[in-house]
């Protein structure tokens, strides 16, 4: 039987568990895409000398494409130990991880320094990133989500989710900040570290926040109960990741296709477009920077509305709207980046980044709805990360190299459209889950599997009715 639904905490408490989640994961998007930012704008000169420019970057977005190859042992990682032993250990050693690495980014020697060992060094740091980021967005979604009133789960969930234009808004600003104030050359040699060097007060700033809030008292009572069922001598669950892809194969599945163009959109709109905007269409890294940290801005501010919107029409609606909205934008994007002013730039990026949103907003309360309890992070974070490996990963390399060899934008577009048309499948055959009690989503141990009352959704009036789960049959 699965336990009643818990009450949801008092405002002033989710407003705090909120608050934690939101600047856990605004510091660990700043240091992941300030890398991003980097590797566009510097490392191509400093860990990757005497090739040609494109070449450069293109090999600097290869190290930033390793850091998406980490993700997945992250999720794997974290996910297992986040479904054992709590969501917030492990949020608290994901973060260390991630400033610790970040923080070092920014003491390396460079190409002329140390040789090829430059290289070597920036691409383990990077590898630790996405290992890091890979156990983060899993739990910080879940500890907001498991504690918040279901009503409003879509909106409170949201809010991690800013954390990743927060990340991109605040490192996009800092690098802006450090190129207008300095020249090229003294950037170059020395201004580029400053940013990265920042990230170790960042970290203890979260780390401070992080470390005041409560276990999820969802998985707190699946915890209880599965000790109780021990103590009855009932079976062993089996390890999460086995329970997901025995009972959840369809979810992870769904999961990863929905993640397909909400990714490689995000990085083309971000970070690819620094590279075609300065090589391709000749404006200044300083425009290209600003135009990406206002329609960060509202990115921010939009991610929270489309939220609110997927609790009263459902998550799938918001989110094959803006699947559509990417892939139909797709062209116009490029054609008003191609016009050489910062107006239609800004114009492009930011309603590309307001489609972006209406995909990430429901995308934490969407996934974490998929999965039972004592399987949720490893099955959200497997979804979600094993995807990055081919979409956000190659998008900036697969983008540029696009470029090179056709000095057009038409195959780029025509790349993102696919990927569009690959979620609108994905996030089409899924089953809505807006009306899921995370309470009543529980695998309890039966023959050693986690399968019974995973079940049990939410009814219209609050109450518990019969459903088959969305991953199980």
């Amino acid at each position: 039987m699965a336990a009643p639904a818990t009450s949801p905490p008092a405002s002033a408490n989710l407003r705090r568990i909120v608050a934690a989640s939101l600047i856990g994961t605004t510091v660990e998007w700043y240091d992941f895409f300030l890398y991003g930012s980097a590797a566009a704008l510097v490392f191509n000169k400093l860990f990757f000398p005497g090739s040609d420019p494109l070449v450069g970057t293109l090999l600097s977005f290869l190290t930033y494409a390793v850091g998406f190859a980490a993700r997945p042992l992250g999720a794997l990682v974290f996910g297992h130990y986040g479904d054992r032993l709590g969501r917030k250990k492990l949020l608290v050693l994901s973060l260390l991880l991630m400033g610790g690495a970040t923080f070092a980014i920014g003491l390396l020697p460079t190409h002329a320094t140390v040789g090829t060992a430059a290289p070597v060094l920036l691409t383990a740091l990077r590898l630790v990133q996405g290992f890091a980021l890979g156990g983060e967005w899993g739990g910080a979604v879940l500890l907001v989500s498991e504690h918040g009133d279901a009503r409003r789960r879509g909106f409170w969930a949201s809010w991690p989710q800013t954390g990743a234009p927060a990340g991109q808004l605040l490192a996009t600003g800092v690098l802006s900040v450090m190129t207008a104030l300095l020249s090229d050359a003294a950037f170059t040699s020395w201004g580029w570290r400053v940013p990265f060097l920042l990230s170790g007060v960042l970290v203890i700033v979260g780390l401070w926040v992080r470390l005041s809030v409560d276990e999820s008292p969802v998985f707190r009572a699946a915890l209880a109960r599965a000790e109780a069922r021990r103590a009855e001598g009932a079976a062993l669950e089996k390890m999460p990741l086995v329970a997901v892809l025995r009972h959840h194969w369809r979810d992870v599945l769904i999961a990863m296709g929905a993640r397909m163009a909400e990714n490689i959109s995000y990085y083309v709109i971000t970070a690819f477009v620094l590279v075609y905007a300065t090589s391709h269409t000749g404006l200044s890294q300083q425009t290209a920077l600003n135009a990406v940290l206002i329609a960060s801005a509202l990115h921010f501010a939009v991610i929270p509305a489309w939220g609110a919107l997927s609790d009263r029409i459902g998550r799938r609606p918001v989110y094959l709207l803006g699947a559509a909205g990417v892939g139909v934008w797709a062209f116009p994007f490029f054609a008003l980046v191609d016009s050489h002013h910062f107006g239609p730039l800004l114009l492009a990026v930011s309603v590309g980044l307001v489609f972006h949103g209406a995909m990430y907003a429901p995308q934490a309360a969407f996934f974490a709805e998929m999965f039972a309890t004592r399987m949720r992070y490893s099955g959200a974070s497997i979804g979600a990360q094993f995807s990055s490996v081919a979409a956000g990963a190659p998008a900036p390399l697969i983008a540029t190299a696009l470029l090179a060899d056709y000095d057009s934008p038409t195959p780029i577009a025509l790349y993102v459209i696919a990927a569009a048309l690959l979620t609108l499948l994905a996030v089409g055959v899924a089953r809505e889950t807006r009306s899921r009690d995370l309470t009543a989503v529980d695998g309890n141990a039966v023959e050693g599997d986690a399968v019974a009352g995973e079940g049990r959704t939410a009814g219209p009036d609050g109450g518990a009715s019969s459903a088959v789960p969305s991953g199980g049959a």
